[in-house]
């Protein structure tokens, strides 16, 4: 399958900053309650239950954070320059480079998956794809954990002017919609203001592969 044009972009842009943007997001967990809460509930449901792959994995702090709540955890991302960051803090941890379009795992091979701001790049059109390979990936009662920017007012699909690359905004809503549509059922969703450094708001939903 050939790449597309928005992909090599991404990977180019990331790839160029991603000493900026790994210094940017280190500590950010710290003051942000909502993104450890609903971490910490997708570390509940599938501690225990064999491998999880973050997607989209950037320097690797979520995957960080996630094993040490005692996940199997790997992480895969699209720009080589977020994965040497990633191997280098955490090398302890496997990461690889890869394209969450076309995973490279088995089918039903995993236990959960972790894309935390990680189809923000992705056009809303081939969003329905990206999750039925999610799904294919994962075994039936696995979890899967989403992460996006929402629109303050207005329809999912918007296009952001991101500072790296151009990303879609999403309501809980739509994105629980696609779900249902791609082998998931959406079992949590949380929205929450954008804080003073963000420029929207942001959506969480917590999906169950059926």
């Amino acid at each position: 399958m050939s790449e597309s044009a928005d992909v090599r972009a991404t990977r180019q842009a990331y790839d160029e900053m991603a000493e900026l943007y790994s210094d940017f997001v280190h500590r950010h967990l710290e003051s942000s309650p909502f993104d450890r809460a609903m971490l910490d509930v997708f570390a509940d449901v599938t501690r225990g239950a064999g491998e999880v792959l973050e997607v989209g994995c950037g320097p690797g702090r979520i995957a960080g954070y996630l094993h040490a709540a005692g996940l199997r955890i790997s992480g895969l991302d699209l720009s080589p320059e977020m994965i040497r960051i990633a191997r280098i803090a955490l090398p302890h941890l496997s990461f690889e480079v890869g394209n969450l379009e076309r995973l490279d795992r088995p089918d039903a091979s995993l236990a959960g998956i972790v894309a935390w701001y990680s189809l923000i790049h992705t056009p809303p059109a081939r969003i329905p794809a990206v999750l039925s390979e999610f799904a294919r990936v994962l075994r039936p009662g696995a979890h899967l954990l989403l992460g996006f920017q929402a629109p303050a007012a207005g329809p999912s699909g918007q296009s952001y002017d991101h500072k790296v690359a151009t990303s879609y905004l999403w309501t809980p809503d739509a994105m629980s919609e696609a779900l249902a549509g791609n082998g998931f059922r959406a079992t949590a969703t949380l929205s929450r203001e954008a804080r003073p450094d963000e420029r929207t708001p942001q959506g969480y939903v917590l999906a169950v592969r059926l």
